[in-house]
């Protein structure tokens, strides 16, 4: 289990240790409260659920949040929703009064057609200019493999275009992902993460866990898994670069040991005014442990300072680079409630800034994908974020990362 931090969650965030002093990122997150919606909801005739990705419509004050329903339940879609903060509480009930939803759209094939079931798996999206851009994990299991996808659409749901992913990606060889021959992606641990870089320009996308070739395992609670982060130039699709980030062991032993756990990147989002700077969701889940089973932890994480490695499709053959640096923020597991019990966390997997809150400040939104399981919930966590003035003789924080990449130093070693 990771070291908890102050109860208070008032959180500094990105303390970095250098060896000139430290240096503090320029806001805190405080934690608000949250909203359940109930596994089973129905909107307009669709499952509302397994909401992977979110973003923020600043213009038209509203979110887009998209359903990883693979056209099982009801086609592959996003909703258009509204959340009033003011109606989010720190109860252990605290209700969904903040929560409406305005729409739903059917996500489109080229040809203007829905996804047939099993065809496509929706993880996250962002909105860029009035087009939404949205990631599909793909698929490698015993029921066909399928490559993941990175595209634009318009509003409507109908097809733009699709990004030039390269073809290490796809799925090669066995089911398992375990064999030396095996390549691409491993099942359920593929594209789950999508952002901009704060100019528009860069379009960022992540596995959840390594690449068959990259890594003989993914997550366990012995190793955590190199996975590969992909720039794309946003205008053109093609890739610009790649980076790997190390995601940290999963945090519990299932129970028993034989049962299902796994940690992974689910997430990533830009930083306003720090280069090159996100923040990464990393979700951890173990079967048969107390409670929900998840640990959820929120790093500051950068590509300053880190090799690009897209010239190597199996990290075997890349020599010595350097990982993307990453630096603890926020261990949700400190969440609390008004009676001081811990806060049950769901499946986070979606992060957006949101809107500038009454006193001035601008908000943090999460959200969960409950999977449409009975046992689960659809969970919105909303934070309050507090400017935090730095000394003008402090380097920016996007500098402080550069120089902290020394500790994403690694040579390859299995």
């Amino acid at each position: 289990m990771h070291t908890r931090t102050d109860p208070r969650i008032l959180v500094a965030l990105g303390l970095l240790g250098l060896a000139g002093g430290t240096s503090a990122a320029p806001f805190q997150l405080n934690y608000l409260g949250q909203n359940i919606v109930p596994t089973g909801t129905q909107f307009q005739g669709t499952t509302v659920g397994g909401l992977s990705g979110i973003d923020f419509d600043a213009a038209n004050n509203r979110f887009f949040a998209i359903a990883d329903d693979r056209s099982a339940l009801n086609p592959a879609r996003f909703y258009t929703l509204s959340l009033d903060l003011s109606q989010f509480n720190r109860n252990v009930t605290p209700g969904n009064a903040g929560v409406t939803f305005t729409a739903f759209t059917p996500i489109l094939r080229p040809d203007g057609s829905t996804f047939p079931t099993n065809t496509v798996d929706p993880e996250s999206l962002r909105l860029r200019n009035g087009q939404l851009f949205w990631a599909n994990e793909g698929q490698r299991s015993a029921a066909g493999f399928q490559n993941p996808t990175v595209r634009e659409m318009n509003a409507d749901g109908s097809f733009v275009r699709d990004f030039d992913v390269p073809a290490h990606y796809n799925p090669v060889g066995t089911v398992g992902a375990l064999n030396p021959a095996d390549a691409g992606i491993r099942n359920n641990l593929a594209f789950e993460s999508l952002t901009f870089g704060n100019d528009g320009e860069i379009l960022y996308t992540a596995t959840e866990n390594s690449l068959a070739q990259d890594d003989p395992l993914p997550a366990t609670v012995l190793n955590g898994s190199e996975n590969r982060v992909l720039a794309f130039d946003a205008g053109n699709g093609t890739v610009l670069a790649e980076y790997v980030y190390l995601t940290d062991p999963v945090a519990d032993m299932p129970i028993p040991v034989t049962n299902f756990a796994t940690n992974g990147l689910v997430e990533l989002l830009n930083v306003p005014g720090l280069t090159d700077t996100f923040l990464a969701v990393e979700r951890s889940f173990s079967t048969g442990i107390p409670g929900t089973g998840n640990d959820i932890w929120l790093y500051l994480t950068s590509t300053a300072g880190a090799t690009d490695v897209q010239a190597f499709t199996d990290l075997d053959n890349a020599g010595a680079y350097t990982r993307m640096s990453k630096e603890l923020l926020l261990d949700l597991s400190d969440l609390r409630n008004i009676d001081n019990t811990p806060v049950a966390l769901d499946n986070i997997e979606g992060i957006t800034w949101g809107p500038t809150l009454s006193n001035g400040q601008a908000s943090l939104i999460l959200v969960s994908d409950n999977n449409f399981s009975g046992t689960q919930f659809t969970q919105f966590l909303a934070f309050s974020v507090t400017p935090v003035p730095v000394p003008a003789a402090l380097p920016l924080l996007a500098s402080a990362l550069g120089l902290a990449g020394i500790f994403g130093r690694r040579v390859r070693q299995d």
